[in-house]
């Protein structure tokens, strides 16, 4: 049974860009072997992540996610059954924030700040789903 999970976290200390790049580089070796594809958006000290597969490996990785000590206020978005991926092209994609128009964060809040927190799991969603359709995530894998 395939799900898609949506979480957001603070970075307990500044992540440097080559710090990023690590993460990515593992998720991306990682991922292919049990089956997760996704999409992570890194901004500031804020990570917002799908992640999709099946329910005991999403699962397992949303749970060492939760317990890393990199990671602060972690929140559970949505969890949901799926039919399909919509990330099944990407072991790990990454939202190029460079690539993103402010106009897009303002159309799902009320300000133009990558914020999860202070918006419902199914805004995040939409967002994500914005983001992809308008080639906003670099594949990594």
């Amino acid at each position: 049974m395939l799900v898609r999970l949506m979480y957001a976290s603070r970075a307990t200390a500044p992540v440097r860009q080559d710090s990023l790049q690590a993460i990515l580089k593992k998720s991306t070796s990682n991922n292919p072997g049990v089956g997760v594809t996704g999409v992570l958006c890194f901004s500031g000290e804020i990570f917002l992540q799908v992640l999709e597969g099946g329910r005991s490996q999403v699962s397992a990785l949303y749970n060492r996610i939760a317990q890393d000590p990199r990671h602060r206020d972690v929140v559970l978005l949505s969890y949901e059954e799926i039919e399909e991926r919509s990330f099944a092209g990407w072991a790990m994609g990454q939202v190029n924030m460079n690539r993103l128009n402010p106009a897009l964060l303002l159309k799902y809040s009320e300000s133009a700040v990558l914020d999860p927190y202070a918006v419902s799991g199914k805004v995040s969603a939409a967002l994500f789903t914005e983001l992809v359709a308008t080639a906003s995530v670099v594949c990594l894998g």
